[in-house]
Formats: structure tokens, sequence, C-alpha cells
């Protein structure tokens, strides 16, 4: 893929994923490793551009008042501390079940965002501490295990967890979500990055897009929720890349 248009599909990604509460690892990774690019150098670079892309929309929805931090704190914890043992997992999977799990996280993503209802205004319900944290925490562990493991930072799964579990109102899920995968992706980034062989002078100006398509992202999601014909479209590239990774696997056999 030509520069010009791997740089415009980092901004395109970021920029729309950042309106559902995602970063934008749903499309990194699995692009990166359809383009050759090795595991650890797929996931690291992954979850580098997931991270600033959430990281830029956090600070936005911050500002904004969105983050549900009380909610929230128990899965930054639990998802920070899980994103390094899954990133272990990958160095010893075989390229060809990595590739198969990031096909069906992808596909069970984009039927989420092909099918999703139409969001609602929902007034926020008191829920007990016991379950913020126990539920926070559990969903947490899983997340990070999934972000380490696969480069995505797991927002399009943490967005209707904490819809249904924690009964938080939809804008409030989303921007919670960006601000948890924040700390995911970074840790996750981390334990990979040793192992990475990364393309510095690449992933900066990605960086810098990925941060961009963060800001004008969020922006928009602050003043009308994403319409419900993006996501539909976005849901189908999804699982058009899931199906070139399973093509992928099975040219491998």
């Amino acid at each position: 893929m030509a520069p010009v248009a791997l740089y415009s599909v980092i901004f395109l990604a970021t920029f729309i994923l950042t309106m559902v509460g995602l970063g934008g690892g749903l499309i990194f990774s699995p692009l990166f490793v359809i383009l050759g690019y090795s595991l650890s150098t797929a996931v690291a670079t992954s979850l580098l551009l997931n991270g600033i892309a959430a990281l830029s929309a956090a600070i936005h929805y911050w500002r904004s008042k969105m983050v549900d931090v009380h909610s929230g704190l128990p899965l930054v914890v639990s998802s920070a501390l899980a994103a390094p043992i899954g990133a272990l997992v990958t160095n010893r999977i075989d390229i060809r079940l990595f590739t198969g799990i990031l096909a069906l996280v992808i596909v069970l993503a984009a039927l989420r965002m092909i099918f999703a209802k139409k969001a609602t205004a929902r007034e926020p319900v008191t829920i007990s501490t016991i379950r913020r944290v126990l539920g926070g925490g559990t969903i947490g562990i899983a997340i990070g295990l999934l972000a380490g493991l696969l480069g995505i930072g797991g927002g399009v799964f943490i967005v209707p967890l904490l819809i249904y579990i924690l009964k938080i109102p939809t804008k409030i899920a989303a921007a919670t979500s960006t601000f948890i995968v924040v700390f995911s992706s970074f840790s996750g980034f981390l334990a990979h990055i040793s192992l990475a062989d990364m393309d510095w002078r690449f992933t900066f100006i990605a960086a810098l897009l990925s941060f961009a398509g963060g800001q004008a992202g969020s922006r928009i999601m602050t003043q009308k929720l994403q319409g419900r014909t993006i996501r539909i479209i976005f849901g189908l590239v999804l699982l058009a890349f899931s199906a070139k990774l399973i093509q992928k696997v099975w040219l491998s056999f």
C-alpha cells in the first residue's frame, strides 16, 4: 500500500472510530497483519496509534466532563495490568491461530456496529460500589488481555458492557471507554516494544494523524452521536478485513 493511502486510512479510521468510543486498533491491527508486518510489530504499532487516538479523544471528553471516572477506574487498573499478559501470549502463539482469533473478534465487532440499536437518552442509574468494582474489574481483565494479545483497544466491547452492566448513559459510556482504552493500549504497547521492529519515521507521522483524527472525531461526537449509516458502512469494512484475514489463514495451510 502506498504511504499516502496508508496515512489516509489511519486518519479516516481514527476519525470515525473515536466517534463511537474506540481508537483505531480494529483497523490498524488487521491492516498491518495483512501488509505482512511481524506479529510483534503489527500489534505494537497498532497499540501505540490506538492509544494516541484514544488519548486525543479522551482529552476532549475530559474537558467536556463526559468521562465517568468512578465507573472507569476499576477497568483502567485491571485492563492496564492484564494487557502485558496478553502481550506475552502474542509472542508464543502461532500466526495462523492469532490471525483466526483476530478475524473472529473483528467479525463480532462488525456485527455489533451493524446491528446495534439506535442510541436513546438514558438517565444515570445508581448501582452499588461492589458491582462497579467487581464488574468493572472483570471486564477490564478481559479487555486488557484482548488488547495486549491482538493490538486492539477493546472499546467495541467496553461500550456495551458499560451501558448494560454498569448502566451508564450511551454518550458517557463512549467517552469513558475511550479513556479506558488509553491505558490498556499503552500498557500493551510497552510490553511489546522490546520485541518489535518499529519503523519510527512512519510511526511518528501516523501518530500525528491519529491524534488529529481523535480530536476531530471526539468533537463531532460531543455535538451529535454518530449516524447509523456510518456505523453500517464501517461494519461492512470490518467484515471485508476479516474475510481477508480468513483467506490469509486458509492459504497458509
